[in-house]
């Protein structure tokens, strides 16, 4: 397991650009026709998820 020693504000703005990095990641998703590279999309979207919410819980 890997520990950041973030600030306040460095989490903040951590937060802010997963956030909108997800966000393009789902219309990304929805416009891939190659369903591999959807797949590691969808991969990769479920691993971003999971460090945004524990960043939130921190």
């Amino acid at each position: 397991m890997i520990q950041l020693d973030l600030s306040e504000k460095e989490r903040n703005h951590l937060i802010e650009a997963l956030e909108s990095y997800l966000s393009d990641l789902r219309y990304e998703i929805a416009d891939t026709d190659s369903a591999d590279f959807r797949e590691r999309l969808k991969e990769k979207k479920a691993a971003l998820e999971k460090a945004l919410t524990q960043l939130k819980t921190a």
